[in-house]
Formats: structure tokens, sequence, C-alpha cells
């Protein structure tokens, strides 16, 4: 609530499961269920955290994505940021 405040923004909730209303966060979920979660087994909580910071890399930084001309999220901030 602080950086809402800082930002003067307005705090917003959305009803849990409703893709309408929180599409992005719903896919956001699919995605690491479908291409991650469901495909590994986990040995521990370490071993879980280190393979979402793998996957969470590859998908930014390595995986392309049809979506936004074929490029990855990372270079498409980059781009934004400092042009092309």
């Amino acid at each position: 609530m602080k950086y809402c405040l800082e930002a003067g923004t307005k705090k917003k909730y959305t009803k849990v499961k409703r893709p309408q209303t929180n599409g992005k966060a719903e896919r956001v979920i699919r995605t690491l269920m479908d291409m991650r979660h469901s495909k590994e087994t986990f040995i521990s909580r370490e071993n879980r955290k280190k393979s979402l910071k793998r996957f969470v890399n590859r998908y930014n930084c390595v995986k392309l994505h049809k979506g936004i001309d074929n490029k990855t999220p990372y270079e498409i901030i980059d781009e934004f940021y400092h042009g092309k």
C-alpha cells in the first residue's frame, strides 16, 4: 500500500480465478504449470527455488515469444529503455 500511496495510485483487487478480470496473472500461472512445474520433481524447497529462477531467466531472456515479434521480454524492455 505504501508504494501505491507514493505513486498516487489506488489499490485494486480482482476476484480469484477470474480470467476475465485477472487474465495475465492466470496466464502466468498456467504457463508455469504447463512448462515447468508439472514436468519436474523437486527434492527440496531450495531445489524448487533454483528451478524457478532458471525458468524465469530462460523465459524472459532466452525464449522467443511469437506475441512480441519473436523477441524475448528482455529485448523488448531493453529496446524501450535504450532504443534499437
